[in-house]
Order: structure tokens, then sequence, then C-alpha cells
């Protein structure tokens, strides 16, 4: 029998969605009525028909509503509701177009982001966007004068508060994102934006060193351990093991701390450039292999090889006499595959985490420290 996967849907950006709705505005005031679907250009060059949900008059222009649709993908704001309020200035310069964020769109409160400090999240590919969809619009209908386009979204400080947006200093709602136009499902690409911008943030505040962690428990204890280093410096990374380290080594932090559990670890220490599961096999025979040469009984070190999960594994490690060698063999890998990625600028430093959040193990560049020791 043949199976046969699923295609995934490709969904449009915030950005796409805000372009459409002044887009489907200004044609409103222009006197087409009735249109379902919007005919909208893409920051790549492409176009794609977004559907409207709603149009009407207002006393000084009209808006229009287009339902955010992220496809496939796991996006917090898919189903947010972007309206847009157009107005027409007769007497401003024909095709001016002036873009501001409404209640739900964020601000930008500190440096290092695309936008400046005190502007709406608007990002500057969207902002094209919108004003190419604007001028089509007035093309169409022989429109003329300045236009001034205000994007709302209810419920749009809500919707932040799942993202990113407070801690890269986005205050008040949602960013208006898009790159491309189009979201991905599962994209990569977006992923990866969020972890540069964060890096940009930190960075335009000084900070020096970085805390690279696979996800929010492992931030969490990385927190708690080191104290009272500011909030920007700490990324979630996820699985982006390799790219992490180079943006981050680009950017010029002098000290890259990486934070992660042992399962992560491992799959660091083979070299696994993007440690997902899907992606990139857990290889616990190679595990097996340094137990070995650390002095693990051969028995013992045949256990870990066909252990059912690195959790595992770890408890038959923690059960042996060489357990800190291990560990710290572990660690050592990891480092040295880390400094393929990185370089020979920044100092690297490991924490290694248990699953009950105990510290396991510490290693900054080839020294060695636990609680062991």
């Amino acid at each position: 029998m043949k199976s046969k996967k699923k295609k995934l849907r490709t969904g449009f950006t915030t950005g796409t969605a805000a372009a459409a709705a002044a887009k489907a505005a200004v044609l409103f005031l222009g006197g087409i009525n009735g249109l379902k679907t919007i005919d909208t250009p893409l920051p790549s060059g492409e176009r794609l028909n977004i559907p409207v949900a709603s149009v009407k008059r207002e006393h000084n222009g009209a808006s229009a509503l287009v339902i955010k649709d992220a496809g496939d993908d796991p996006d917090v704001t898919h189903r947010a509701k972007i309206w847009c309020s157009v107005g027409i200035d007769k007497t401003g310069p024909s095709g001016q177009v002036l873009i501001e964020g409404g209640r739900g769109v964020g601000r930008v409160t500190k440096p290092g982001l695309p936008v400046a400090v005190g502007e709406s999240a608007i990002n500057p590919e969207p902002r094209k966007q919108i004003t190419q969809a604007v001028r089509e619009a007035l093309q169409e209908t022989n429109l003329e004068g300045s236009v001034t386009v205000m994007i709302h979204v209810p419920r749009g400080e809500e919707i932040a508060r799942k993202t990113l947006n407070p801690r890269l200093g986005i205050m008040g709602g949602i960013s208006i994102l898009g790159t491309r136009g189009t979201v991905l499902p599962f994209s990569h690409q977006a992923y990866k934006d969020t972890i540069t911008l964060a890096m940009d943030v930190a960075r335009a505040r000084s900070i020096d060193t970085i805390v690279l962690s696979t996800g929010g428990r492992s931030e969490r204890l990385a927190g708690e351990l080191l104290g009272n280093m500011p909030e920007e410096a700490f990324v979630q990374i996820a699985d982006f093991f390799e790219f992490s380290l180079k943006e981050a080594a680009r950017r010029g932090f002098k000290h890259i701390i990486f934070s992660c559990f042992f399962g992560k670890l491992v799959k660091m220490a083979q070299g696994c450039k993007y440690t997902h599961a899907r992606k990139s096999r857990l290889d616990l025979h190679a595990l097996s292999g340094w137990c070995l040469e650390e002095g693990m009984p051969l028995q013992d070190a045949e256990k870990v090889a066909i252990a059912n999960t690195a959790i595992e594994a770890l408890g038959i490690i923690l059960e042996a006499d060489q357990s800190d060698k291990i560990i710290f063999r572990v660690l050592q890998e990891a480092l040295r595959r880390a400094r393929e990625y990185a370089g020979p600028g920044p100092a690297l430093e490991y924490l290694l985490f248990s699953m009950q959040g105990e510290l396991l193990g510490k290693m900054t560049d080839s020294r060695p420290a636990s609680k062991k020791f």
C-alpha cells in the first residue's frame, strides 16, 4: 500500500493581509463594490488572491477586513482580524501613502529592529507591499491624492503575549511582518528571522554575552543559575544549532552560552547542524563509544547503545563510576563542534541540566567544572 502524505497548505503573512485590506478599502472608495477577493502584490514579485471578509464606509473614508490565514503553519496570528482604515486627502501629493499602526499593532521601544524606536511595528517589506497595493487601487479607480492607512488588529495585544514581541521591545500588539508575503508550513525561515532579530536587539543594547537555549525550560534554568542577566541576552534557538552559532559569532558576541538537556547535547556533540528529531538521528552508538573510551565497562556501554531514549542512556551513565568523565567528554565533543561553527572569536560555554532541573555539568571552552568537583 502506498501512503500519501497530506500536502501542507501555504498561508499568507500579516503584511499581505494588511495590503489586501488597504487595497480593498481604496477600491471601495473608488466605486468598486462586491469584491470577494483582492489581487494582492507580494514582496517576492508574485501575486496572490486574498479573501476579503468585509468592507464598509466610514465617515471620512472606508475600512476593510481580512482574516489572516497562516495555512498549516502553527502561527499564533492565524485567524487574526486585520482591519485597514483608509482615508484619501485629495489635496495631498498624489500617490503618497502614509501607514500607521492603530489598536492591536505593537510599537517599537528598543533599538536593533528594522523599525525605529517609537514607530509602529510594521516592517519595511510590508510597508512597501501596502504602498504598492494602495497605488494599484488608485490607478484602477483613477483616484488622486495622498492616502492614509491605519492598521488595527482586535485582540492584537492578547495575541502578542504569545510571541517574543515583549522581549524584543515591541509593546501593545503584534507586528505586521512578511519578507516574502506567504507563510510556508512550519517555516524554518520565520524562526531563523526571530532568532536574528532577538540577537540584533541584544547587540543594540551592547550586550556581549548571549545565552542560547533549546527551549523555554532550559532558558529558565539558565536564567536562575546565571542571575541578573538582562532579558534580551536570552534567545531560544530551538533546533538551529549551526545557524545560531554562526549568527551570534557574526554579530560579535564575545561569550556564547548554550543551555540544554542531554538529548540535544548528544546531537550537538555528533555534529548535527539542525537537531530536530525528524532531521537528525540520535546516535547512541557514538555515545556508547565515548562511554567505553572514558572507562565504562563494556556491558554498561552496550546498554547505553541500545537504550530507547537519551534519558534512559543518561540514567545508565549517572549510575556509572565514570559518570563525570563521560558527561565531560560529551560536553567536550559538543564544544568542539560548536567551535567549528562559531569560529575562533567568541568564548563558548555549555550548561547541561537534567530533566529535574539539576545542573549536571558546566564547561567553558576546554575547562570543565561540575557540582562534583
